[in-house]
């Protein structure tokens, strides 16, 4: 169903991320997309702090996340992508979630 998505573990993607990313914010989630090389599949990174709730709390919405992403896949660019979610991001149901998250690549595509 989704397309496969790289898991971003290294420090230096995470470095890059931040000196060169581009950064938009909707609502509870800010994304910040790094271009990639074209032909790779997208790397997914998550930065969900304990103010958003309890591990059970971060780790659902990093599940949820996920599955936005999976689902959006086609529509993604090669490249890194850093989800990051305020404690608002926890109350909102998967439509809301997948709307944001489309509404934040909207704004990046237009930025690019």
């Amino acid at each position: 169903m989704g397309a496969a998505l790289w898991r971003v573990r290294d420090a230096g993607s995470f470095r890059e991320l931040r000196r060169s990313g581009r950064r938009v914010r909707v609502g509870a989630l800010t994304v910040t997309w790094l271009p990639g090389r074209e032909g790779l599949p997208p790397a997914l990174a998550f930065a969900i702090g304990r103010a958003v709730g309890t591990a059970v709390v971060r780790n659902r919405m990093r599940r949820r996340l996920r599955s936005v992403f999976a689902e959006l896949g086609p529509e993604l660019r090669p490249g890194t992508y850093l989800v990051g979610a305020g404690p608002a991001a926890a109350t909102l149901d998967y439509g809301e979630l997948r709307r944001i998250v489309s509404t934040a690549l909207a704004e990046l595509a237009e930025r690019s």
